[in-house]
């Protein structure tokens, strides 16, 4: 039985899948494109000050985790929708709220403290392994769409051009290639000290993602995650 980890990366294919609407996704999606890539230089900037504030007080402001959390989630509905996935012919929302709704869904939990030593050392020197392995399977942290990761979803895509069909095994491989991929993004992203395991879980449903009940007695709960 695969261990919990504080982060939980969910997707479902949707069934009936357009043969030919991966060809121009690219041209669909370039609105979120640019918007995402002033919400990543934000996330950049807010770990920055995370970093302090977890260094003098062991806890990630809570506004400031909510935002890195749905950069990651708009992130990757955006990859699901496009060339990460091409999971779902629905238009990803522009939102960094979850979309209980939407097919692919990422939440973490919000730790109560955080370690002042390890914040120093793990967005880099703990992560290099992760990063290089990274580097081969999804080519990077953002917009995750290159590496063995491509070259399964442009498989999918040409049976799905063909066929109709997205093949299961390669979906829930490309599925736990992401989770691999986020999970280490919120590890580097100072959003938990629970290191990443150098697992592959596979399929739509995490296997080992588990939202913990939110610690913090003065925020908003979180929706809930459904297994």
């Amino acid at each position: 039985m695969s261990s919990s980890y504080p982060v939980r990366v969910d997707a479902h294919i949707e069934p009936k899948l357009s043969r030919w609407l991966w060809l121009v996704k690219w041209i669909l999606v370039i609105p979120h494109y640019v918007v995402l890539a002033f919400l990543w230089i934000g996330f950049v900037v807010v770990s920055v000050i995370a970093l302090f504030a977890i260094a003098f007080t062991a806890r990630y402001p809570r506004a400031l985790f909510d935002y890195n959390v749905g950069v990651l989630r708009w992130t990757w509905r955006v990859s699901f929708y496009a060339y990460g996935a091409l999971g779902t012919d629905r238009y990803p929302p522009f939102t960094l709220r979850d979309v209980l709704d939407y097919p692919a869904r990422i939440d973490v939990a919000y730790p109560a403290r955080l370690s002042r030593g390890l914040v120093l050392v793990k967005w880099w020197l703990l992560a290099i392994p992760h990063y290089l392995v990274l580097s081969f399977f999804v080519g990077g942290l953002s917009l995750p769409s290159g590496g063995l990761v491509g070259i399964l979803v442009l498989i999918a895509a040409v049976l799905l051009l063909f066929t109709g069909r997205y093949p299961e095994t390669i979906f829930d491989l490309v599925v736990g290639l992401h989770r691999w991929a986020y999970r280490v993004a919120a590890y580097a992203g100072l959003m938990t000290d629970a290191y990443p395991p150098f697992r592959l879980d596979q399929g739509g449903d995490d296997p080992a993602g588990v939202v913990d009940v939110d610690p913090d007695p003065t925020s908003q709960p979180a929706a809930p995650v459904p297994s």
